[in-house]
């Protein structure tokens, strides 16, 4: 049962993609839901022999660097992001997660809550669909161009040996200004070491962002004033490269990720360079 959670919030990401990704660096943690729905492993062929079940999933990340949708802020500095999610069998789910920026001021910058539903579907349940919808609570609630929450949706398919598929999902971003995303994840699971106790695999993933660019512009290096400059312009926001690694054992997950981001120039942006960072990640499931 645990092997076919593995992946579940190791982002790479996912996801990341994951918390380097969303547009708006205040949503970054938001891609980790979308794996949780649309993983490789059905979780109907999981939860076929439960009635009922259900179960918490802890999991924390680690990225070496943050950057956002791609772009290099001039500033070192790792991030953490912590999640709890529970999952009920009939396939709604409920999520908690957070992040924390070494140099921002606060460094804890939002807290996110999700509720959303998922279903796996035709034959060979090789299809899949999920909506959800997000709410984010600020550390600092006096920054110009803050987003209320999100509403999102995706859809999923993998070929019936769960070796290759692909994710599209959307989200539409609540606030002042309207913004959009639309996400292609391509991946494939090659398992490297199965045994009873023991799995091990790599799960190379192209993700590539379009959508409403928004930038994040930092005003000083003491990080105590800040302010996000947003551009409407619809066009391609990054591409980005997971590279990981991942090992499970009884109802742990671990994961070392080596992750590489090809941002794109919209507007007046000039001379991007492509940007690279490492992470890690360990979770844990609890049945209920």
């Amino acid at each position: 049962m645990k092997t076919i959670l593995i992946y579940l919030f190791l982002i790479f990401c996912t996801v990341s993609a994951f918390s380097q990704e969303p547009p708006p660096k205040k949503i970054a943690i938001d891609q980790y839901i979308d794996e949780l729905l649309l993983e490789e492993q059905s979780l109907d062929e999981l939860l076929a022999s439960f009635i009922n079940f259900h179960f918490l999933y802890l999991s924390v990340n680690y990225n070496s660097d943050t950057y956002f949708s791609g772009r290099d802020i001039d500033i070192d500095q790792y991030n953490i992001s912590p999640q709890i999610t529970y999952m009920h069998s009939k396939g709604f789910y409920a999520s908690i997660s957070g992040i924390y920026y070494s140099e921002f001021v606060p460094s804890w910058d939002v807290t996110t809550a999700t509720i959303g539903y998922g279903k796996s579907f035709g034959k060979g349940k090789i299809f899949r669909y999920y909506t959800s919808l997000s709410g984010y609570l600020y550390s600092e609630n006096n920054i110009y161009g803050l987003y209320n929450g999100n509403i999102s949706a995706g859809f999923g398919i993998q070929n019936k040996s769960r070796t290759l598929g692909t994710v599209l999902s959307s989200s539409y971003y609540l606030g002042s200004d309207a913004a959009y995303q639309i996400v292609s994840r391509t991946y494939a699971n090659l398992k490297l070491l199965k045994t009873k106790k023991h799995h091990l695999k790599i799960r190379p993933q192209l993700s590539i962002y379009t959508g409403t660019q928004i930038v994040d512009v930092l005003s000083d290096s003491t990080l105590q004033d800040s302010f996000i400059s947003q551009n409407t312009l619809f066009g391609l926001i990054n591409t980005q490269i997971n590279l990981p690694i991942q090992y499970s054992t009884n109802s742990f997950d671990f994961e070392l990720g080596y992750n590489l981001n090809f941002p794109s120039e919209i507007g007046d942006e000039t001379a991007l360079k492509n940007t690279s960072f490492f992470n890690i990640g360990i979770s844990y499931l609890l049945d209920l």
